[in-house]
């Protein structure tokens, strides 16, 4: 998922006008679940006037759309529903942030459904519409966090059946927010996983991978951040389409949002301490690098210096004072033991003054 990776018309294209753009997904399915209290019928449907032609009887009809790149299926749904072209437009334009827009009819969402693809982070617009009898839902790739509530729908458990489609739009809202805490959970492990190798060695690979994950817990809070006004404006909105005792659970979906973002706030925080720790742990390596030079260097300052001055070339025949021990039978291990002594001597120095 590009951070900046945006999909918009063309400037100056006439508003709610549909258009087919490069990168949307190829025609996929349309799947209809149709139920009451007491009956439920669920299939894939061949053409959307077999799932419209369900909207208009008793019960609450769900329509999930796959694929973008059928627009005559667009503009069918919206004719029969009454959908709003700028609606519309903006189910194309995938670079939508999540929010609520209420129209005449029905209300208009966005959400952003995020999941790893190839061990990285990506994302896909998820477009819904809540109607008085009906929810559509509109997304782009096949694959979502849907089949636990078409699971409660089957069984007819809770209150999902005996509820209308206010309700099912929340839970199926709700089933979006919540897929956050399991990639959180991931971020979580991938962070303290990461501290725990910057504490042993910390290389070019754990800087890359610090960034990798700096760069996805923005991605992640871009993602998050508007989902608290998707739920706080269904919970407040006056359109008529959401009941009062739906909207309890809508500020349960709130509630969500807002323990999301603190996770994400604390993560973000832990992931920056990386960088930090990063830094001071190489720093700290540098300087146990320059410390052991800095040793070795102290003990052989003197002993280089013994070592210079019998280098040197002094005629022991032509004067009693130069370099007599040169001629001494134990000159050669007493200068060694000497060598040896100054070396050790100063070893053990360091070790007693915690300098090695």
């Amino acid at each position: 998922m590009r951070l900046f990776g945006k999909r918009f018309a063309q400037p100056g294209t006439s508003p709610g006008r549909l258009t087919k753009h490069e990168g949307v997904a190829p025609d996929g399915r349309i799947s209809l679940i149709h139920f009451t209290a007491e009956t439920l019928e669920e299939r894939v449907v061949e053409a959307v006037s077999e799932a419209l032609s369900y909207v208009d009887q008793p019960g609450v009809t769900w329509i999930d759309v796959v694929g973008l790149a059928d627009i005559g299926t667009l503009e069918r749904l919206g004719e029969r529903l009454g959908l709003h072209s700028l609606a519309l437009e903006d189910v194309l334009h995938t670079g939508q942030r999540p929010k609520v827009q209420d129209y005449e009819a029905n209300t208009f969402v966005v959400l952003k459904h995020l999941h790893f693809s190839s061990g990285r982070l990506d994302s896909e617009q998820v477009s819904l519409f809540l109607g008085k009898s009906f929810v559509l839902t509109i997304q782009e790739e096949a694959g979502d966090d849907w089949e636990a509530i078409r699971a409660r729908l089957r069984s007819g458990a809770g209150k999902i059946r005996k509820s209308g489609s206010d309700y099912l739009a929340y839970a199926l809202i709700d089933a979006v927010i919540d897929q956050f805490f399991p990639i959180l959970e991931e971020y979580g492990e991938r962070i303290e996983s990461l501290q725990r190798v910057l504490l042993d060695e910390s290389g070019q690979d754990e800087l890359k991978r610090i960034h990798e994950i700096n760069h996805d817990l923005v991605l992640l809070r871009r993602a998050a951040w508007p989902h608290r006004e998707v739920a706080n404006s269904l919970e407040r909105s006056e359109s008529g389409l959401v009941r009062k005792e739906t909207r309890v659970f809508l500020r349960d979906c709130y509630d969500h949002t807002i323990q999301i973002l603190d996770i994400l706030e604390s993560y973000r925080d832990l992931a920056r301490g990386l960088m930090d720790l990063h830094l001071s742990m190489v720093s700290n390596r540098m300087n146990q690098v320059m410390k052991v030079l800095t040793v070795m260097a102290s003990i052989f300052i003197p002993l280089t210096f013994l070592a210079g001055i019998y280098g040197m070339n002094f005629d022991p025949d032509a004067s009693p004072f130069n370099m007599p021990e040169l001629r001494s039978y134990w000159g050669y291990p007493v200068f060694w033991l000497a060598m040896i002594l100054i070396g050790s001597g100063m070893l053990f120095l360091f070790k007693r003054k915690n300098w090695w």
